[in-house]
This record gives C-alpha cells, structure tokens and sequence, in this order.
C-alpha cells in the first residue's frame, strides 16, 4: 500500500523550533512526529511512501534517507513552490489506484488499514477521516431574538465533525486537481462534490491532535509520555 505524507510546511505557528528543524522532525518525546507516523504506517502495511517536501528538505532527507531504516521504501517529491495540501498530487509520477494521503505532523491511534479497507470495501472516490472535535467558547453566550434576549449560555461546547488531515483517494480524482497549481484539500473535496463522486467519512473510537499550534504540540508530548504504548504499540 502506499502514502503521501505531506512533510513541506514551514510550521510558523512553532516557531522559534521550526526556524532551524522542519516541523515534521520536531519531537514528540524523544521521537520525531514523522518517525512516530512511519512507525504507524509501516505496521499497517503501508511499504512504499512518498514525501512531498519543501522547507528545510535537506534535514529531512537526511534523517530517513530511504527508508531502510525503517524497513519501507522512501522516495520524495520536492515542491518548488507551495502547492497546497492537494497540488503535490497532480506532480507524483507514479499512484497507485488507491492510496493514503496525510499531513506529516499528525498525532494519532487511527487504525490506518482499518480507514483504507473502508474506503475499498465501499468503492469511495475518497475518504475523508473525521474526528468528533469539542469546543468550548470561553464566554457567555446570548441567544437574542428580534433584539430581543432569550437566554443565556455560560461557557458552552460545542461538538463538530472535523477533518483530520488523513484521506484516502482513488487515483481517477487526481484529474480534478490543476496541474503545478496550489490547490487545497477542501477545494478537491468540493470539487468532487460538484461532479457527484463518491465522498465518504469515516470515523472511529481514536485519538487526534493537530500539532501545528504551540498549546496542541505541549499537550501531544504530554500524551505521547503517558500513553505510547496506545501510538506505538509492540
């Protein structure tokens, strides 16, 4: 099976840490993100990966070489200009029919195969995985009706249904993304939507954290210490 992992941002909102190590090296522990997510995917049988890199590519390169270490195949494509979460995909040569695409700075004990035989098994164009995110608003909230108050909300949360940055796509979708162009996920998504393919979300009992902003990378290493077994089991 194969992946994409999105491994070229610049990771602004980590600085000063991503100023000298790409944001997919930043450790989690004493693990590198990326490494905890190769660990993952290699378990779930995933043999041949593909790293769209750009800032600090060198560092990255040099630190999985080509994969052997981890006992996967590591071949990379280098944007030369950022090409969004989904342009990348219309410069890889070769996909296979279905494949996985990710960010590379992602933490999570989603089942990987789990996700890819349901987009399989029910014949997905693509497959957005989703997470149930809860979000407190740190305020009192008015309902107002015709100016005029109806109640009142101290602090409340809120459930969504959030993309985690991990999809599954059937090869033919590639051709709805233009071609050296910076195209986004979302922007694939709806676009699929308006040509009536098949768009499915999967979801499960899983843990998910975005490490992009600094408050989520504290929280990640402090859940990583404490359950690493349930990331990296044996």
């Amino acid at each position: 099976m194969q992946a994409i992992i999105l491994a070229g941002g610049k990771g602004t909102r980590l600085k000063p840490f991503t100023v000298t190590i790409p944001k997919p090296l930043v450790p989690i522990g004493d693990t590198p993100i990326l490494e905890i997510v190769l660990k993952q995917l290699k378990k779930a049988g995933f043999q041949d990966i593909v790293l769209s890199v750009n800032h600090l590519a060198e560092y990255i390169r040099a630190f999985f070489g080509d994969g052997k270490k981890n006992d996967i195949r590591i071949t990379y494509y280098f944007e030369e200009k950022p090409l969004g979460t989904a342009g990348s995909l219309s410069m890889i040569d070769y996909l296979e029919d279905n494949f996985l695409v990710m960010n590379g700075d992602l933490l999570t004990t989603i089942n990987y195969k789990d996700l890819f035989n349901f987009h399989i098994n029910n014949k997905n164009d693509i497959t957005i995985s989703t997470y149930k995110k809860e979000v407190r608003i740190d305020l009192g909230v008015l309902k107002i009706e015709n100016n005029c108050f109806v109640d009142y909300i101290e602090k409340p949360t809120f459930s969504y249904d959030v993309s985690m940055g991990i999809y599954v796509l059937n090869k033919k979708v590639v051709n709805f993304i233009p071609y050296k162009e910076k195209f986004d996920m979302p922007d694939l998504m709806l676009a699929l939507k308006r040509n009536n393919m098949k768009i499915g979300c999967y979801s499960g009992n899983y843990y998910w954290l975005d490490i992009g902003r600094m408050e989520d990378y504290e929280a990640a290493i402090e859940i990583f210490s404490n359950k690493r077994e349930e990331f990296l089991p044996l």
